[in-house]
């Protein structure tokens, strides 16, 4: 039968999917987060910033690089969900084409009207199958475009999230350079009775029992082991105490950071450790000025001295206990 020869309604009605595929493939594909003039800076521009922060407090930025970590997340998901679209769209795109070049019916009806009387049913059965693709291929289109617009919201909200905790720590940067001065002029803190260093008033020579001498004890600053002579004297150590790692790029490297670990082998610590820790990360919490501490951080959580208001934050899953601070209370120092 001749398309002319059908019915003018019975035409618009075998149209209609064909239109419809056309009208998905030019939905507008728009995105804030890949706009040229958006005034947004790039994920760039912000490591540039945080990398001369990082430079002036002598230290890395934990809390950006979770930022940064979850910022490049989003832009790979997205890039995944882009890709995913291109080939969708092609697909569908291809089957649009598909129908303009034949009659301009759809596939499926096409193969209807061609088939010999005794060839109906089975022709039907796969006619019906190809309808039923086309519109899983029309589906698909459609699902994927709703991901990329979910996609794009996440990545510019992360990057939001990313600009906007670079701007908090450059608003904070007189108040932590001016500690870093304060610190570096006193060397060692006051004890809590009045005198200078640790509990015998001499850094790294508090009294502490030699089961908590760990690795990289001797490496420690002279403030940062004053810090940890006072805590350990004061609450006592389960287990070792580690503090330079050479190497290490963040306090450690420097002696500036210590390891009050409350467990081994990386296991979670027992009730009485788990209370124990967590009076420790609240000592060095509460004396944090008086003993300059810079950061804690206790079970996937950070408290820093400079954003004393922001409580505990919460950190990205590094994959382990360890990793994630469970089983150790990680103390630095300016």
């Amino acid at each position: 039968m001749h398309r002319s020869a059908l019915p003018r309604k019975r035409r618009r009605a075998f149209l209609l999917p064909s239109l419809a595929v056309a009208a998905v493939l030019l939905l507008p594909a728009t995105s804030s987060y890949a706009d040229p003039e958006d005034d947004e800076p790039s994920l760039d521009e912000l490591n540039e910033r945080a990398d001369s922060l990082e430079e002036e407090y002598d230290t890395e930025l934990l809390q950006f690089e979770d930022a940064k970590e979850d910022v490049n997340k989003a832009q790979k998901r997205l890039e995944n969900v882009e890709d995913e679209l291109k080939r969708v769209r092609e697909d569908v795109a291809g089957l649009a084409a598909a129908q303009y070049m034949g009659s301009g019916l759809d596939p499926a009806i096409e193969v209807v009207m061609s088939s010999d009387p005794q060839d109906m049913l089975d022709n039907a059965a796969v006619a019906s199958q190809v309808s039923a693709n086309h519109g899983d291929k029309v589906a698909e289109l459609t699902e994927t475009r709703q991901k990329r617009k979910e996609a794009v919201e996440n990545a510019d909200a992360k990057l939001e999230d990313a600009e906007e905790l670079v701007e908090q720590l450059e608003s904070q940067r007189d108040e932590v350079l001016a500690k870093i001065k304060k610190y570096e002029e006193e060397q060692v803190p006051e004890s809590p009775s009045g005198g200078s260093g640790s509990g015998s008033g001499t850094p790294g020579t508090g009294s502490v029992p030699d089961s908590a001498i760990g690795p990289g004890w001797e490496g420690a600053t002279p403030r940062m082991a004053a810090i940890r002579d006072e805590i350990v004297s004061r609450f006592g150590a389960p287990y070792p105490v580690g503090c330079l790692r050479p190497g290490d790029p963040q306090d450690h490297g420097s002696g500036q950071a210590c390891d009050f670990m409350m467990s081994a082998g990386g296991a979670m610590p027992s009730g009485a450790n788990q209370r124990l820790g967590q009076q420790i990360a609240e000592y060095a919490q509460a004396n944090a000025d008086r003993l300059g501490v810079k950061y804690v951080i206790w079970e996937q959580r950070i408290w820093h001295s400079a954003n004393p208001g922001a409580g505990w934050e919460m950190m990205n899953d590094r994959g382990s206990i360890t990793a994630n601070h469970y089983d150790h209370v990680h103390v630095s120092s300016y």
